[in-house]
C-alpha cells in the first residue's frame, strides 16, 4: 500500500465514526426537549395545544442530565474528529463521492447544512433546554407590554404575573441586561404571547431559530467557492452539535447578535449596510460590539468610509438607547463586574482572599489583570497573523492580496481574545467567536475553541440553580466540576492558546528581500 493510499483511507476511517458522533449528538439534544420538563427543561404555561410541544414523560434528573453529558461529549469529538480528517483528506476527497465505505469519504457540506438548519428548526418546536435565560426573555418582554421599564425592574416586581412568576432565582429580583433591540423583539413575542408563557417562548424560538438558520446560510455562501472551507465551516457552525446545544436548544439571545455581526463582516464592502448591522447588533448584546474593531481596522487607510460606517452604527445604537433610556446602561456596568464560576478568574479571587482577607471581592484588581491577559492573548495571536500576512505564507490565517490583515481575521482574534480573558464566561457566549471563525481558514484555534465550549458545557450541566430539584448525589456538578475543574482546565487551554501562538509564529519563515534594483 503507497503512503498515497494510506493518507486517502485515514481520513474516511476518522470522518465516519465522527460523523456517527454528530447526528448522535444532535438525536440527544432533540431527545432532552421531546422528554419534557426536567431539571434540563424548565416547565412552560399555557394551554397544551400551544408549542412548543414536548411528550411530558418526566424523565428523572440523572436520566437528563446523562443525556445532556453525552451530547456534548459526542458533539465535540465528533466535530473535532471531522476536522481533523478535513484536515488529512487530500483535495480529491474533500467532498462524499461515493458510499461511506470509499477510502476518502467525508460527509458533503451540503448535506450538513441541510441537516444542520433542520435541525435547528425543529428544535424551535421542543421546549428550550439547558438554562432559564428563556423565561428572563419572556418576562422582560412582557413588562413592556405592560409599561413596565425592565431596565429598572424585576421579575419580583410582578409576582402575581403569570410570565413574570415562571422566572427562576437568582434572577428574579436583576433588570434586564439586554440591548433595545433584543428587548423590542422580547416585547413582540409577549405581544403575540399575551398570557401564554409557552406561546411567548415559541415565538422567541421562531426567531432565534431564523437567526442560526440564517447565519449559516450566510457563512454556506461566503465559503462556497472552496469546498475544504465550506465543509469545516459546515462544522464549525450550522452542524456544530455544541453550538446546536446551547444556541438553538437553548435559544440564547447571543444567535441574533451573531447573524447581525457576521452579516456586518459580510457587508463591509457597503459600509452604510455594515454599519447599520454592527449597530443592531451591539443593541442587541453590547459585547458583540468586538466584532466592529475588525471592519475598523480593514477601512483605518479609508477615513470617509470608516466615518460613514461608524457613524451609522453609532446612529443606530444611540437611536436604541434614546428609546429605551438612560436606565439600560446602569445593568450592563453591573454584570461587567461579575465573576463567573467556571472561570479561572474565581481562582484568582479565592486565592487573593485567602491571602489579603475576605474583605474584598477584588473585583477591580481581576479585572485589570483580565484586560492585561486579553491584550496578551491578542497580541500573541496578531503577532502570528502579522508574521503569517508579512511572509506572504499560503498559510490559511494569512491575508494574501490585501493590505493588512481582513476583517473577519481581526474580529477572531479580538473575540477570541475576550472569551479566554473575560472573568465572566458561560458557554453560549462562545457562539460569537465560532460565527467569527468560520469566516476565516483553519488552525488549531478550531480545536482549541470547541475544546473551550466543551469545557463550558460540561461545567454548566445545567446552568440553572435548582437547589430544590436537583438530587444532592448530583451537586459535585457544581461544587466539584463548575468550581474546580473547569476554572483549572481554562487557564491550562488559555496557557496551551498562548504557547500555540508564540511557537507557530516563530516558525514563520521572514519574507525574502527584494533582488530587484531600486527603480
Amino acid at each position: 500500500m503507497t503512503s498515497e493510499t494510506r493518507r486517502g483511507k485515514a481520513p474516511g476511517r476518522l470522518a465516519q465514526p465522527a460523523a456517527a458522533a454528530i447526528g448522535a449528538s444532535i438525536l440527544l439534544t432533540i431527545a432532552i426537549g421531546l422528554l419534557g420538563p426536567s431539571v434540563m427543561v424548565p416547565a412552560l404555561s399555557g394551554p397544551a395545544w400551544q408549542p412548543p410541544y414536548s411528550l411530558h414523560l418526566d424523565p428523572g434528573p440523572h436520566l437528563v442530565v446523562g443525556l445532556a453529558a453525552a451530547a456534548i461529549v459526542l458533539g465535540a469529538l465528533g466535530s473535532l474528529g471531522l476536522l481533523l480528517a478535513l484536515t488529512r483528506a487530500s483535495p480529491s476527497g474533500l467532498l462524499a463521492t461515493g458510499p461511506p465505505g470509499a477510502g476518502q469519504w467525508l460527509p458533503d457540506p451540503r448535506l450538513l447544512v441541510r441537516l444542520g438548519c433542520l435541525a435547528a428548526a425543529l428544535l424551535a418546536f421542543l421546549p428550550p433546554s439547558g438554562s432559564g435565560d428563556h423565561l428572563n426573555y419572556a418576562a422582560y418582554g412582557r413588562m413592556v407590554t405592560l409599561g413596565v421599564n425592565p431596565y429598572t425592574h424585576g421579575a419580583v416586581d410582578l409576582p402575581t404575573d403569570p410570565i413574570a412568576r415562571a422566572v427562576e432565582a437568582p434572577w428574579r429580583e436583576e433588570p434586564s441586561v439586554y440591548g433595545p433591540v433584543a428587548t423590542a423583539v422580547q416585547a413582540l413575542a409577549s405581544w403575540i404571547g399575551g398570557d401564554s408563557l409557552r406561546l411567548t417562548i415559541f415565538v422567541l424560538a421562531l426567531v432565534n431559530a431564523a437567526a442560526f438558520i440564517a447565519t449559516g446560510l450566510l457563512i454556506d455562501r461566503f465559503t462556497a467557492h472552496d469546498p475544504a472551507r465550506r465543509l469545516r465551516a459546515a462544522l464549525l457552525w450550522t452542524a456544530n452539535p455544541l453550538l446546536l446545544y446551547q444556541l438553538a436548544a437553548g435559544m440564547h439571545v447571543d444567535t441574533l447578535a451573531v447573524a447581525c455581526m457576521v452579516a456586518a463582516l459580510l457587508a463591509r464592502g457597503r459600509p452604510v449596510g455594515s454599519g447599520l448591522l454592527l449597530g443592531l447588533g451591539v443593541a442587541v448584546k453590547i459585547n458583540a460590539g468586538l466584532v466592529a474593531l475588525g471592519p475598523a481596522w480593514e477601512l483605518r487607510r479609508r477615513p470617509a468610509r470608516l466615518a460613514l460606517m461608524a457613524g451609522t452604527a453609532l446612529a443606530v445604537v444611540v437611536v436604541g438607547y434614546v428609546i429605551v433610556g438612560p436606565e439600560a446602561i446602569s445593568p450592563m456596568t453591573r454584570t461587567s463586574k461579575s465573576i463567573s464560576l467556571a472561570s479561572f478568574w474565581k481562582l484568582v479571587q479565592g486565592r487573593l482572599q485567602s491571602i489579603v482577607g475576605e474583605g474584598s471581592a477584588y473585583r477591580g484588581e481581576i479585572q485589570i489583570g483580565s484586560l492585561l491577559l486579553l491584550a496578551l492573548v491578542a497580541w500573541s495571536l496578531f503577532r502570528l497573523m502579522s508574521r503569517l500576512h508579512a511572509s506572504g505564507s499560503p498559510h490559511p490565517l494569512a491575508s494574501p492580496g490585501s493590505s493588512g490583515l481582513s476583517a473577519p481575521v481581526v474580529a477572531a482574534v479580538i473575540v477570541i481574545a475576550y472569551l479566554f480573558a473575560t472573568p465572566y464566561i458561560l458557554p453560549w457566549y462562545d457562539g460569537l467567536a465560532f460565527g467569527m471563525l468560520a469566516l476565516i481558514g483553519a488552525s488549531a484555534l478550531d480545536g482549541l475553541l470547541i475544546t473551550h465550549l466543551l469545557i463550558l458545557s460540561l461545567a454548566y450541566l445545567p446552568a440553572r440553580v435548582l437547589d430544590q430539584v436537583m438530587p444532592h448525589d448530583l451537586d459535585w456538578l457544581r461544587t466539584v466540576v463548575r468550581s474546580q475543574i473547569a476554572p483549572w482546565a481554562l487557564l491550562g487551554l488559555t496557557a496551551a492558546l498562548v504557547w500555540w501562538a508564540w511557537r507557530a509564529a516563530g516558525r514563520v519563515p521572514k519574507p525574502r528581500a527584494s533582488t530587484a534594483p531600486p527603480p
